[in-house]
């Protein structure tokens, strides 16, 4: 039931974005579909019920909420944005459909955790939550006023986020291991900046807090190796 109304509020997410242009309801939809993927797995571990359908219901649903819903509020800003030069009519209808490639790179790397057994302390890839959770939230910002996207923009950025989803880079998790310092500093201290962002200005801080999160694993992959999270 948890997964299943994961699943809803995505395709509501999804609706709000494609069909009412209202990015706000879109992005609180997504962020009630993050708190029920969360606690479908919590409740799953509490009470040892373990299954093989919930394993794919749980990324079904992933699918739609963390897969579709990103790529229909790019659509949408795509739709409602100017640009910095004149489009043809044949570009304007391709650049708008590019915001899909999230939505199939996020079928391939839903696909590709479900057989992978090394990403329990860490990810391959961004994982599709992180990337939904961006997505949603520049289009909560430019919905408001508070920033300004070209299509240029639009469209370099769906591609780059959806090579990111299906990039080798090791991207550490935030599921602690107990909690002691040690094994799990480098969760400690980014939830400690991630709460500094959120003081700061937290109309910003999803966008914010899911770049540095991005640049923090990037940089660490780079220098650190594939070393676990320490």
């Amino acid at each position: 039931m948890l997964t299943l109304c994961n699943l809803l509020c995505g395709a509501g997410a999804t609706v709000s974005a494609l069909i009412w242009g209202d990015l706000k309801t879109a992005f609180i939809l997504v962020i009630a579909s993050a708190v029920f993927d969360f606690f479908d797995g919590f409740s799953a571990r509490l009470l040892n019920q373990y299954s093989a359908i919930g394993v794919q219901l749980d990324s079904l649903a992933d699918m739609v909420s963390f897969g579709l819903a990103p790529a229909a509020v790019m659509m949408t800003l795509f739709a409602e944005t100017g640009s910095w030069c004149e489009w043809q009519e044949w570009m304007v209808k391709v650049g708008y459909f590019v915001p899909l490639v999230m939505t199939a790179f996020s079928a391939l790397r839903l696909a590709k955790f479900n057989i992978d057994d090394s990403q329990h302390s860490e990810f391959e890839g961004l994982p599709t939550p992180a990337n939904a959770l961006f997505c949603m939230s520049l289009g909560m910002l430019a919905e408001a006023g508070l920033i300004t996207m070209p299509r240029e923009a639009i469209v370099i950025l769906s591609v780059v986020m959806a090579l990111l989803l299906i990039c080798p880079v090791r991207m550490f998790s935030l599921k602690f291991e107990g909690f002691g310092w040690g094994a799990n500093k480098l969760r400690y201290i980014f939830l400690l900046v991630a709460v500094a962002i959120v003081a700061v200005d937290y109309r910003y801080a999803v966008t914010a807090i899911m770049a540095l999160y991005v640049v923090v694993s990037t940089v660490r992959h780079l220098f650190g190796g594939n070393k676990n999270v320490q």
